[in-house]
């Protein structure tokens, strides 16, 4: 299939599977890994376009299915696509609205031809098929576009689990045949199977032999343990080509990047930083500080002082604490900080990577998260051990 997307490894680590990439997209070329913030309806809630690139944010998310149904979608083709309608120079992605099958299942109907859905805005139904995801995808005008894939519960298993697998190859055919601008949008494949490896195999063979731009891994990061998650993970970066984008859906906690990265993952996306903003969260590697805690009312440090934020730069935890529940810029202020700190710790991650230093940059990373003790959760100390980094051996205080 034709790509308007090229893929260049720029540095691979000595020890795990961690790489840094170059993918150059018709609207910016970006560097992996990356992790990428979710606007689902054109916007970032809370901030502006040019916020988000002062904050080095490389490719955003729309989602299909919430542009498609809103008042106004319609005037994505008469203005340029979405790019143009929101002011956006760099990197978009849509999910094909696959995702609701499970987020909205209540008010979803699955069948061969594709998935119905009660439209939230006017309560009429709306068939969504792989054509018409293809279609709103085009006109939306993402530099990636994903597949409408048959979307299950990463807990069930048996028959409904293998009909979905093998539903998404079906689909993701007919994405391919209704793809109207392969030259200047990129299609990505979205592997299916559940927590069953001879399904991700299976899958894996047929998707990479439709030869496409980029493949995610789809259906995790939805309720299943998570030593069976990077297990599956690893397995799909084992079987997946080594000169293609692999995107892990739906991830954004620090420490699933972190390890997803060590397993050659390249992208990733989450609501995560915004929304845990909307609670009063903010994002540390040592963990998430809530600043509703009474203990911050008399504290004037900043959040974290070696984050280059406009927040951090200019704001004590004090006075965040102040306003957090009170003001919506106390949900602004934070999102601008969880953004931050999500695109420096990739960042991070990328120079570690280069510099061929990235086991110790684990072990550094882990130590700081879990408190300086030692004590690992049982998953990432066996995930990390499956690429050759021991986390037993703790990074010296001094």
């Amino acid at each position: 299939m034709k790509s308007a997307l090229r893929y260049a490894c720029v540095a691979k680590c000595s020890t795990t599977k961690a790489r840094v990439s170059k993918i150059q997209l018709p609207h910016f070329t970006a560097e992996t890994p990356m992790f990428m913030p979710v606007g689902t309806q054109g916007t970032m809630k809370g901030l502006t376009t040019k916020q988000l690139e002062d904050l080095e944010c490389q490719v955003i998310l729309g989602n299909t299915y919430h542009l498609g149904n809103r008042p106004g979608q319609e005037l994505l083709d008469e203005v340029g696509g979405l790019h143009k309608f929101m002011k956006w120079n760099r990197g978009l992605l849509t999910d094909s609205g696959g995702f609701q099958m499970v987020s909205l299942l209540h008010l979803a109907e699955i069948t061969e031809e594709g998935v119905q859905f009660q439209n939230p805005y006017d309560k009429s139904l709306m068939l969504l098929t792989p054509e018409e995801s293809m279609s709103l995808q085009n006109s939306i005008g993402a530099d990636i576009m994903m597949q409408l894939d048959d979307v299950v519960s990463s807990l069930v298993t048996g028959a409904r689990l293998e009909e979905a697998m093998h539903r998404s190859i079906r689909w993701l055919d007919r994405c391919i045949k209704a793809h109207k601008n392969p030259e200047t949008q990129n299609l990505f494949a979205i592997i299916q199977g559940g927590l069953e490896p001879e399904l991700r195999k299976h899958c894996i063979k047929e998707m990479v032999a439709r030869d496409l731009p980029g493949y995610a891994i789809g259906g995790l990061s939805g309720g299943e343990e998570k030593d069976q998650f990077w297990r599956i993970v690893s397995l799909c970066t084992d079987y997946l080509p080594d000169n293609k984008p692999r995107y892990c859906m739906g991830v954004g906690y620090a420490e699933d990047l972190v390890v997803c990265s060590a397993l050659g993952v390249d992208m990733y996306d989450c609501v995560f930083p915004t929304r845990t903003a909307r609670f009063g969260n903010a994002l540390l590697d040592s963990g998430s500080m809530n600043l509703k805690n009474a203990r911050y009312a008399e504290d004037f440090q900043p959040i974290d002082p070696e984050c280059p934020c406009m927040t951090c730069k200019n704001y004590t935890r004090s006075y965040l604490h102040s306003i957090v529940t009170k003001e919506t810029v106390g949900c602004h202020l934070l999102s601008i900080h969880n953004i931050a700190y999500q695109m420096q710790l990739m960042k991070r991650v990328r120079q570690s990577i280069v510099d061929d230093r990235f086991p110790d940059f684990l072990k550094e990373f882990m130590y700081t998260r879990y408190n300086k003790a030692g004590k690992y959760p049982e998953w990432i100390v066996n995930a990390l051990k499956s690429v050759n980094v021991e986390l037993t051996e703790l990074v010296d205080s001094n």
